[in-house]
């Protein structure tokens, strides 16, 4: 797509990897887009916003509208479907690093059709919770800059939150997965207890696997999603059997050693394939001597 103040990069794009342009979020997925199944998507990137800002006003121009709808429209066609579910999510420049993961302090808009929302995540860069979170972490209230994802949406099965280090003991031995139904809302707002698996990195061997309870889900409706009850007889049912135990495994320890990095990871199973949806440094670990 010819766009000539490139205020819109795609997944995998070279200048998509540029966390100055598209933010921390992006920057990752489109680095590891090549290798890894990772819904499509593009970026608004954080020159749009300085644009707008500069206008002393959040309203989008009319020619930035056109070439949403344009993108909008582009990955429709990738996606081969007239109106496809998208998420639409922030993504700031110092989000997803090190030292900051910025997770839950930004908004996220699921299964969404067309880009009304990205105007509202450009909103909650100024939020009360989030410059909260910068005053704590000690970072800079001004010159703030977020850009925004758009994203095909994965209609999970089974979603994960998966560490390639253990959070809890901090070993650099062990994976530890977070599993339940649905979309990943629910594991990652804490509204449901998911299954806690974990996997022993040297040989693969699943070292524990407690299956929770899972009494909620987050689901797709028309629009959006809600959260709803799990049917009873999937409750008590393991989210992953042993084969998607070992292949999440697998994927956060190619991702550590690729980034280099211990890797916090969210992922799903849609119809049997496994799809990299985020992935960011774990912040809590103490760096090794």
């Amino acid at each position: 797509m010819k766009n000539e103040i490139l205020d819109i990069l795609w997944l995998g794009q070279p200048a998509c990897h540029d966390i100055s342009r598209v933010g921390g979020k992006v920057a990752n997925l489109s680095r590891l887009a090549a290798d890894h199944r990772i819904p499509p998507g593009f970026c608004l990137t954080t020159g749009a916003l300085d644009r707008v800002e500069a206008e002393g006003t959040l309203a989008f121009p009319a020619e930035l509208r056109d070439q949403l709808a344009r993108a909008y429209r582009d990955l429709a066609e990738r996606c081969g479907a007239d109106e496809p579910g998208v998420a639409v999510r922030s993504s700031a420049v110092d989000e997803d690093g090190r030292a900051a993961s910025f997770a839950g302090q930004y908004e996220t808009y699921l299964n969404i059709v067309g880009v009304e929302a990205v105007g509202r995540c450009w909103q909650s860069l100024r939020s009360p919770r989030a410059l909260e979170y910068r005053r704590r972490y000690g970072l800079p209230l001004d010159r703030l800059r977020l850009a925004v994802l758009v994203q095909r949406l994965v209609a999970s099965d089974v979603s994960a939150v998966v560490f390639s280090a253990n959070p809890v003991t901090r070993s650099r031995d062990e994976v530890v997965i977070n599993a339940s139904w649905g979309l990943g809302e629910s594991v990652v707002g804490g509204t449901v207890t998911p299954d806690t698996c974990i996997v022993r990195k040297a040989d693969l061997t699943v070292l524990s696997h407690q299956i929770a309870e899972k009494r909620r889900m987050t689901v797709s409706i028309p629009g959006g999603t809600r959260e709803v009850d799990v049917p009873r007889f999937l409750r008590a049912q393991p989210a992953l059997d042993d084969g998607q135990i070992v292949e999440m495994a697998r994927l956060a320890m190619a991702l550590e050693a690729k980034l280099g990095w211990p890797v916090d990871v969210e992922c799903a199973y849609h119809a049997g394939c496994l799809y990299l949806l985020q992935c960011r440094p774990i912040t809590t670990l103490v760096e090794p001597e």
